[in-house]
């Protein structure tokens, strides 16, 4: 049985190098390809048998770490590999904590790649070693320099909290509203409030945050 790779990135030229890197294996095929979060999210209602996906980082629209999230809450069963230019602290904690299998820099050879692939499938954490350095010493001392103090002095009030919480079991802001007795407009401002605090740009994001501080 073949293995169904999705690979997600915004340079279609990027996208033909992978497609041409895994060509050399007899069991990958390309279940789909994306340039951006939406789009992933959108072509996996129609490839559900996808085994695995390779997700850039920086793409417009919905970057690579919220549609990561997005599809391990839909679709917990599918691997995902990042596969970036990215090595910084940051974004690979938030790739990490947003529930990717996997860190790959994209100079990654195609034999590397495949065994990454297979790696992860069995059960394993594939990264490019330069990555898995770093990711030791994020455990070692977990994002006090990484996340910056502001995370953690979010200074949120109740009823942003309150927000929060109902936000993350997935209430739109108008049955936020009705149980908080506001009008959906005073939700969003709070909402607006809350990304400016955690310094975020999704709810995905603020969720997670929330969660990781023990906000909610």
């Amino acid at each position: 049985m073949k293995i169904r790779i999705a690979v997600i990135e915004d340079n279609n030229f990027l996208i033909k190098s992978v497609k041409e890197k895994l060509s050399f294996f007899e069991d990958i095929s390309i279940s789909f390809t994306a340039n951006n979060g939406l789009e992933c999210m959108d072509k996996l209602n129609e490839n559900r048998q996808t085994d695995l996906i390779l997700m850039d980082i920086e793409m417009p629209k919905q970057n690579g770490i919220e549609a990561t999230a997005l599809v391990k809450q839909k679709y917990p069963q599918i691997k995902i590999i990042m596969l970036t230019v990215f090595d910084d602290d940051e974004n690979i904690f938030k790739a990490i904590q947003a529930g990717a299998d996997g860190y790959l820099l994209k100079d990654v050879s195609a034999q590397e790649l495949y065994l990454a692939i297979v790696q992860t499938l069995e059960g394993g954490a594939a990264m490019t070693p330069s990555i898995a350095r770093k990711a030791i010493n994020l455990l070692r001392s977990p994002l006090t320099s990484q996340l910056h103090e502001h995370h953690l002095n979010h200074d949120l009030s109740e009823r942003e909290i309150e927000i929060l919480e109902q936000l993350a079991v997935g209430l739109p802001y108008t049955a936020i509203a009705e149980n908080l007795f506001i009008s959906p407009s005073t939700v969003r401002r709070h909402i607006e409030n809350i990304y400016r605090k955690l310094q975020v740009h999704s709810k995905v994001e603020a969720v997670n945050i929330a969660k990781s501080k023990r906000v909610i």
